[in-house]
């Protein structure tokens, strides 16, 4: 279900039902001559595209504008859009202010951008995780109080931890790939892995007819095919799959 297509009613199913509530999150950026610039936000968009015909879904409308960089080009004729994580943070904590307070408690964030680097974050998922928590954090105090922990109602917060019960999971950030899938499929940027990914996901924004192999991250695209990109696609979206049943 698109969440701004939903109707109240709709709405209030979902949070009952705890139906999951996912977020593609992710940049423009310039991926070579033979990608288009939306390359790592379109491969979550797609995926929960197909995820969405088989799963419960509340999918929230796309997030595009996350902190690129400026690393692999320079963005003038070249397309890449950076908002400064300093800016993320603030707009993704009023972001979730507001879904918790709708009611959801079971809401994913999906990203691939910079994700070799995830356990120790990059500044996407940086200013995303860190408002999660501080958001998670207000949350609490607004609804049970300053030493909301500390208080005699809460001796169980470690059981309700291993029975699964954790607030702070309420709101979880994930690599668009698994460690396991990273592997199997290494990371690089527009060439082998990331063409074939596209191939897979959205053809429509691969044209290897426009491919330049002058710089040396472009060079391994010249060996992406659809057989890859399938091979992959299979694992991410079972990886997937499996968070969004917990």
């Amino acid at each position: 279900m698109r969440y701004e297509m939903m109707f109240p009613d709709q709405i209030r199913e979902a949070i009952d039902s705890r139906i999951p509530v996912v977020l593609a999150l992710g940049v423009l950026e310039y991926h070579g001559e033979h990608l288009s610039s939306g390359v790592d936000t379109l491969l979550v968009v797609r995926a929960l595209e197909m995820l969405e015909q088989e799963l419960r879904l509340v999918v929230l409308p796309t997030f595009y504008y996350g902190t690129s960089s400026f690393a692999v080009e320079p963005p003038e004729r070249n397309g890449t859009v950076h908002v400064d994580s300093q800016v993320l943070q603030p707009f993704a904590r009023q972001l979730f202010y507001n879904l918790l307070r709708i009611g959801f408690r079971n809401i994913h964030v999906f990203i691939h951008h910079q994700c070799e680097n995830f356990v120790e974050g990059m500044p996407t998922d940086l200013a995303f995780k860190l408002a999660a928590r501080q958001e998670i954090f207000a949350f609490m105090e607004r609804e049970q109080g300053e030493g909301w922990w500390g208080k005699s109602t809460s001796d169980d917060y470690y059981d309700k931890h291993a029975e699964g019960e954790n607030p702070f999971n309420w709101i979880r950030i994930h690599p668009f790939m698994s460690t396991a899938a990273k592997a199997a499929f290494p990371v690089d940027h527009a060439g082998q892995q990331e063409t074939s990914l596209m191939m897979a996901f959205c053809p429509a924004a691969v044209d290897m007819g426009r491919f330049e192999d002058k710089k040396w991250y472009l060079r391994s695209a010249s060996k992406a095919t659809l057989e890859y990109g399938n091979a992959a696609k299979e694992i991410i979206l079972q990886d997937m799959r499996d968070i969004l049943a917990q």
